[in-house]
């Protein structure tokens, strides 16, 4: 098992092709539970706190606690059930400007916890960290999920996976031309 923040760094920016960071394949979600479900699932048990003294290793917390569990519980809840932590090593990591010290493609996943947040003012924060950074299109995309959460108050989508009733203009959303479809 790979248990380093450049382990996690590697396989996300240079391993895989970037094109899949939003546009992932069945074949990307088995490789990621394969490698990184046991890091990840000790990432959410704190047993990796440790990792959140340097800048890299904040990124990497955010990535196996955010992004990976997206790809590897795809249709199902427990692809939630790291934002919160995550959206707080994204707090610590900009706290202590760490992400200053990352590239543009970095800083896009260490602001991404705001973005997937059912929280308004969350998205709001999403926002502003992308403009700030100048990643114009990261913004347009925080722009549209803050614009559903303000709608919804939560992502409808998420409604089956997370045992919610979706009202009946949220069904209309999910059917129209707008809606996300997982």
């Amino acid at each position: 098992m790979s248990t380093t923040p450049q382990a996690v760094l590697d396989f996300w920016y240079r391993e895989i092709d970037h094109a899949r960071w939003f546009n992932a394949i069945p074949e990307l979600d088995v490789q990621i539970r394969t490698r990184f479900e046991e890091l990840s699932r000790r990432a959410l048990a704190g047993a990796l706190d440790h990792w959140r003294d340097s800048a890299e290793g904040c990124l990497a917390l955010v990535i196996l606690l955010d992004q990976f569990p997206l790809n590897m519980y795809r249709g199902s809840a427990t692809a939630f059930a790291g934002e919160e932590p995550s959206r707080e090593v994204a707090a610590h990591a900009i706290a202590q400007g760490f992400d200053r010290q990352l590239a543009d493609e970095e800083k896009i996943f260490l602001y991404m916890p705001y973005m997937h947040s059912e929280e308004l003012a969350d998205q709001e924060r999403a926002i502003a960290l992308f403009e700030g950074a100048g990643l114009v299109d990261n913004a347009r995309w925080a722009r549209h999920h803050r614009d559903i959460v303000a709608r919804f108050g939560r992502f409808p989508h998420r409604n089956a996976v997370l045992g919610r009733h979706s009202t009946a203009e949220e069904e209309a959303w999910l059917q129209s031309d707008e809606g996300y479809r997982p």
